[in-house]
């Protein structure tokens, strides 16, 4: 019987069609040379300040959740910096997520933050476009073959990228450190059922001593917080929930850790 389709394989596709479109109506060497002179903001070191940081993610819809609300992507960024958020995370994804980099431009615009751009990146094309208007970049262990990924983390750093990997199991954690992940980020989302277990966070952070470890999704309330701090989260990225509830940015940048 033929394996049905996930989600996160849907999303991959997608993103493999633009990146073909890309390719097709960009000169890579143009966009490398862009992405070496666009000047990045200091994602990683914004997280090595005490306590726990907060990426904030400005997003307009999920598979999960489907719509969440309309915004003004660089109002949101105004409001999340002015809470205390120490970087952005910006959705691009436009079929699930209803992100572009117009959203991304104007956020980042707006503020002095670093930012990342959160998106489904299967293709080098997608990490130099990435360094032409962003801080750091996500990239997905599950979306890449053996071998590959370490190849995409140097990519980033050559451009001066800050390449966020993200995990969700023992495999992928080892893939990632293996392959030379700095800043790592587990999520404790599910991308195939999108079920949501905190305890992800607390299963793999003892194999994560040495990296700038980032908490993400489930990240609801400040109880949720200090859960992850206590595991040993450096940061916790907050997106569905700060969406609906904005005020959530400031409690936790105001906690006393």
């Amino acid at each position: 019987m033929k394996k049905s389709a996930t989600v996160l394989d849907e999303l991959a596709a997608a993103a493999k069609t633009r990146a073909e479109q890309l390719r097709r109506s960009a000169s890579l060497d143009i966009l490398y040379r862009q992405a070496i002179s666009f000047e990045k903001r200091p994602f990683a070191e914004a997280l090595r300040t005490p306590g726990l940081s907060v990426i904030a993610e400005i997003k307009r819809a999920s598979p999960s959740a489907g719509d969440i609300r309309e915004i003004d992507p660089a109002q949101w960024a105004d409001r999340y910096e002015q809470e205390g958020a120490r970087c952005l995370s910006v959705l691009t994804e436009p079929s699930r997520f209803r992100g572009s980099l117009l959203d991304l431009d104007a956020a980042r615009e707006k503020v002095g933050l670093p930012v990342l751009r959160k998106d489904f990146t299967v293709d080098e094309a997608q990490v130099l476009e990435a360094g032409t208007r962003a801080d750091a970049v996500l990239l997905i262990v599950a979306l890449f073959e053996p071998g590959e990924l370490a190849r995409y983390i140097s990519l980033a750093e050559e451009i001066g990228l800050a390449p966020l990997v993200e995990v969700h199991d023992e495999r992928e954690t080892d893939a990632a450190l293996e392959a030379g992940a700095k800043i790592v980020g587990v999520n404790n989302r599910n991308l195939k059922d999108f079920s949501v277990d905190l305890a992800t966070t607390e299963k793999l952070a003892p194999r994560l001593g040495g990296v700038t470890l980032i908490a993400e999704s489930g990240v609801g309330s400040m109880a949720d917080a200090r859960r992850l701090r206590d595991a040993g989260a450096d940061a916790v990225l907050v997106g569905e929930a700060a969406m609906r509830d904005p005020s959530l940015v400031a409690r936790l940048s105001r906690m006393p850790w």
